[in-house]
C-alpha cells in the first residue's frame, strides 16, 4: 500500500462528514501523524473547510473522487439507503491497492455494492462501531470484517483506528447483520413505540407521576436519546436487514398477544407465558441456575430522574408491557441476548436487557407486573396506544417504507424536542454510571415455572 511520504503512514480518507463521520475525524485527528482527506456534499464545501480549520491533519475535498484516488484507506460513513449510488459514482476512482470500509449499521447492501463498484484490486475491510457519535469509543465494541483483503491488511486497518481505543470484535459480513439485528433493531423498534405512544396521548410521562423512578427512567431517557439523534440511523438498519424486519414484526406480534390476554382476564395464561419466556432467556442450565451476569443493581436504577413529577399519589403498579414483550419475542424467536453481550453489546442494549432482568430476575417485580396487566386499568390506555405504535413501526419497516419512517419519526422527535436538553444531561449521567457499574455473577437459581 502506498503511504503518505511526509509521515510513513497511509492517508485516510472519510467520503461522508455526519456524525459519525465527524466523530472518527476528531478522534483520527487528536490524535496526530496522520493525513485525513475528507469529504461530503460537494454543496457543503465551504461549511466543510471551516469545519476543517484548527485541526490538525484534516484536509478538505470537494467529492469523493478526490479522496479515493489520494487515500491508502477509505471509509464511506454514508446513510445505507444512499450507500450503492454513492460507491456507483466513487468507487471507481479509488486508488488501486487501497482498503475501503464502510461505517453503515446494515452490512448487506453495503456488501452487494462494495463487490459490484470497486475495482476488483482494491481491498475490503468494512467497519462499524457499535454506538452513536456522543458516546467515547473507548472500550466499545468495533466490529472488523475481513472480507477481501489479507490479514495484514485488516492488521493495517487496525492500526489506523487504534486512535479510537475501542474493543476490536472480528465478524463476517452475515454474523455482523445478525448480531446488529439481535442486539439493536427490536430495541430500537420498543423505544420507537415507546416515544409515538406517549406523542399520541401528547403527554411527557414524567410529569403525570405515574412513570417516574426506576425502570421507567431508563425508558425514558432511551427513548429521548434515539429521538434525538437522526431518523436513517435507525431506518437502514431496520428496513435492509432482514433479519431485522422479522424480529420488529414478531415485537408487535408479542405486544399484541399479551395485550389480548390481559384485556380478556387470563391472568393465568399470561403467567404461564410470560414464565416460559422468562425461563429461556434468564434459566441458563438444567438445574435452573443462571450464570448469565447481573448488569444493573437493584439500587442503580433509582439514580436518574428527569423533571418533577406533579404532586400526586404514588405511582400505580405498571403491566410493563414493552419489557414482557420483549422478553416474549427473544423467546419466540430462539434469541439467547446474553450471548450478544461480549460480541456486540451497545450502550442501550446493555441498559435495555439491564431493565428486563431487573423485572425478570424478582419474582415479587414480576407477579406485581402481571397482576397489574390484568387487574389494574391505571394503564389499560397506555398499553393499548403501544400497541398501535409497535403495528404501526412494523408495517412501516415491513413495507420498506423510508419516508413513512421519516415522518413517524420525526414526527414524534418534533414533540418531544423541548425536552432533549434536559435529557441530553440524565443520559451522560446514565451512560457514564454505566461505565462504571461492575457487571456481577448471578447468585442462586431463576425458579423455573411449573
Amino acid at each position: 500500500m502506498a503511504a503518505n511520504a511526509q509521515s510513513s503512514r497511509p492517508i485516510i480518507g472519510l467520503i461522508g462528514m455526519g456524525e459519525m463521520g465527524k466523530m472518527y475525524a476528531e478522534a483520527l485527528s487528536k490524535a496526530g501523524g496522520s493525513t485525513i482527506h475528507v469529504c461530503d456534499l460537494p454543496s457543503k464545501y465551504d461549511q466543510l473547510v471551516e469545519y476543517c480549520k484548527g485541526k490538525p491533519g484534516l484536509v478538505p475535498m470537494v467529492d469523493g473522487h478526490h479522496v479515493s484516488r489520494s487515500s491508502d484507506f477509505i471509509v464511506y460513513s454514508v446513510e445505507a439507503e444512499y450507500l450503492d449510488a454513492v460507491v456507483k459514482q466513487y468507487g471507481p476512482s479509488t486508488k488501486m491497492g487501497a482498503i475501503v470500509a464502510g461505517q453503515t449499521s446494515v452490512k448487506a447492501p453495503e456488501r452487494a455494492a462494495f463487490d459490484k463498484h470497486l475495482p476488483s484490486d482494491v481491498k475490503i475491510v468494512s467497519i462499524h462501531s457499535l454506538h452513536g457519535p456522543t458516546v467515547s469509543p473507548e472500550g466499545q465494541a468495533l466490529i472488523i470484517i475481513q472480507h477481501r483483503a489479507s490479514q495484514a491488511e485488516v492488521r493495517i486497518v487496525e492500526q489506523i483506528l487504534a486512535p479510537l481505543k475501542s474493543r476490536y470484535v472480528h465478524l463476517t459480513y452475515d454474523e455482523h447483520d445478525e448480531v446488529t439485528a439481535n442486539t439493536q433493531a427490536v430495541t430500537h423498534a420498543a423505544f420507537l413505540t415507546m416515544g409515538t405512544a406517549w406523542r399520541c396521548m401528547q403527554s411527557f410521562p414524567w410529569e403525570t407521576g405515574r412513570y417516574i423512578g426506576g425502570i421507567e427512567v431508563v425508558k425514558i431517557n432511551i427513548a429521548l436519546r434515539i429521538y434525538a439523534a437522526k431518523w436513517h440511523v435507525y431506518a437502514g438498519l431496520a428496513i435492509l436487514n432482514p433479519t431485522a424486519k422479522k424480529q420488529i414484526k414478531q415485537y408487535a406480534q408479542s405486544v399484541s398477544e399479551l395485550f389480548k390476554l390481559m384485556i380478556i382476564g387470563k391472568e393465568d395464561e399470561l403467567r404461564e407465558r410470560v414464565f416460559a419466556a422468562r425461563d429461556y432467556v434468564f434459566t441458563r442450565d438444567a438445574d435452573g441456575n443462571s450464570p448469565a451476569p447481573i448488569l444493573l443493581s437493584d439500587k442503580a436504577l433509582d439514580k436518574f430522574e428527569i423533571g418533577a413529577p406533579e404532586a400526586s399519589p404514588a405511582p400505580r403498579a405498571n403491566s410493563h408491557l414493552s419489557l414482557l414483550a420483549m422478553v416474549d419475542c427473544w423467546h419466540a424467536l430462539k434469541i439467547r441476548p446474553f450471548d450478544h453481550l461480549a460480541i456486540g453489546a451497545t450502550p442501550v442494549f446493555r441498559f435495555w436487557i439491564g431493565v428486563a432482568e431487573y423485572l425478570f430476575r424478582s419474582e415479587e417485580r414480576l407477579e406485581h407486573a402481571i397482576h397489574s396487566a390484568v387487574n389494574d386499568i391505571t394503564h389499560r390506555s397506555d398499553d393499548a396506544e403501544f400497541l398501535v405504535a409497535a403495528r404501526g413501526w412494523s408495517e412501516c419497516v415491513g413495507y420498506g417504507n423510508f419516508e413513512a419512517y421519516r415522518l413517524r419519526f420525526e414526527e414524534t422527535a418534533k414533540f418531544f424536542e423541548p425536552r432533549f436538553e434536559e435529557s441530553r444531561k440524565q443520559n451522560a449521567a446514565m451512560f457514564k454510571f454505566l461505565a462504571e457499574e461492575p457487571v456481577r455473577a448471578a447468585q442462586g437459581k431463576v425458579e423455573p415455572s411449573s
